[in-house]
């Protein structure tokens, strides 16, 4: 009989974002007979511990057993980035694993430097994102493109989430031939009944057009962006839709004053951190994700999978799975005029956002299921 491979998933925080669902869909869904699964993880945030909405309270309700990484943040800090390695160091020779699969930058090039120094036999990091790829200053972008290529070269392979996340790193010596392509994908879910989520979304103005974005507050998400748009449609428009996004971070309080300075208040609403918030996707009728920077996120597969129309920046793999004026609407990054312009095609022309839904609903199923990217892994794995 063959024996089980140990695999330990590392990832930097312990909330549930894009790349921690990632985490928990490949951690659930191996099969139980072939391997055994551990998953180490930040706190859920700075402030906040470790609680059932959080990664680790997730996967412990699936039976998975987790170690919590003390010190691990996402911001650069010397000092506990040294205690989060030598944590990952104790893990490793507690654990003796035979894959570590890690994931986001920072525990990417920690645990790579601790899987090597420990003799791990195979070391696999996957890039849900390039941080050079981010609004930052010339030295401070080329800096973290050196550590991104030291992170690559320790590891045996690294996962791009996308053709376009390849394409942005495979130019880097020596690591072109490290490199695949595993796209993110889902399961198909339910929704919540759809009169119940429109009320959980809009209150009393249930009645208007919905347009719904499932965001980490961050600048990176580019919310602001979507919120100066508004203050672009013609003023009739603008009364009978609005604006809900589910979500928390960093940008909250920023974002809540610029919404009193653009005077659109009463067309937006913050729903605040909603636990499994993809159940409300029945209740939207359009679908934003206006980020200035996306490697392939998985929102815009839960929001295909619902049928949504959507619009969405043309940013990282986006493209790769919505074709302007096809299955979608694409507009340029840090543009508020093209977004206020879909939002305007869509509420003039209601056929389109039907045949739209039904497009990306058909791309979504036949391309991105699970089963596609757990069988890839696995390959992968073995």
């Amino acid at each position: 009989m063959q024996e089980k491979k140990k695999i330990l998933y590392l990832i930097t925080k312990g909330n549930f974002g894009g790349a921690q669902r990632y985490v928990y869909d490949l951690a659930t869904s191996l099969p139980k007979g072939k391997f055994e699964v551990v998953v180490a993880c930040g706190p859920n945030s700075a402030k906040a511990p470790l609680g059932k909405e959080g990664l680790v309270g997730m996967l412990e309700e699936k039976g998975i057993r987790t170690i919590t990484l003390e010190n691990s943040e996402r911001d650069i800090n010397i000092s506990k980035d040294a205690k989060t390695f030598f944590e990952i160091l104790k893990i490793l020779k507690q654990e003796k694993p035979d894959i570590i699969h890690l994931n986001s930058s920072k525990i990417g090039g920690l645990g790579a430097l601790a899987g090597r120094i420990t003799g791990v036999p195979k070391i696999i990091f996957t890039g849900h994102g390039w941080a050079f790829n981010e609004k930052r200053s010339f030295l401070s972008r080329m800096f973290i493109l050196f550590l991104h290529w030291l992170t690559l070269l320790l590891c045996h392979t690294t996962i791009a989430v996308s053709e376009k996340a390849k394409k942005d790193i495979c130019w880097l010596p020596f690591v072109k031939g490290k490199i695949i392509v595993i796209y993110n994908c889902i399961l198909d879910f339910e929704t919540s009944p759809k009169k119940e989520t429109r009320l959980i979304l809009a209150s009393k103005d249930s009645s208007k057009l919905i347009i719904f974005s499932i965001s980490e507050l961050h600048k990176n998400k580019g919310i602001d962006m979507a919120l100066r748009a508004l203050t672009l449609l013609p003023k009739e428009t603008r009364e009978k839709i609005i604006y809900c996004v589910a979500g928390d971070g960093e940008e909250k309080e920023k974002l809540r004053k610029l919404v009193s300075d653009l005077d659109v208040a009463g067309r937006v609403r913050f729903l605040g951190s909603v636990p499994n918030a993809k159940k409300l996707l029945s209740g939207a009728d359009i679908f934003l994700i206006p980020s200035r920077t996306e490697a392939f996120p998985y929102v815009i597969l839960e929001a295909g999978m619902a049928g949504l129309p959507i619009i969405a920046t043309s940013v990282g793999g986006i493209p790769e799975i919505i074709r302007d004026m096809q299955n979608g609407i694409l507009v340029h990054p840090r543009n508020p005029k093209e977004i206020a312009e879909a939002i305007l095609y869509y509420f003039n022309h209601p056929e389109k956002q039907k045949e739209f839904g039904e497009e990306i609903k058909k791309t979504v199923s036949n391309f991105f299921s699970l089963e596609k990217m757990l069988g890839e892994t696995i390959e992968l794995y073995q």
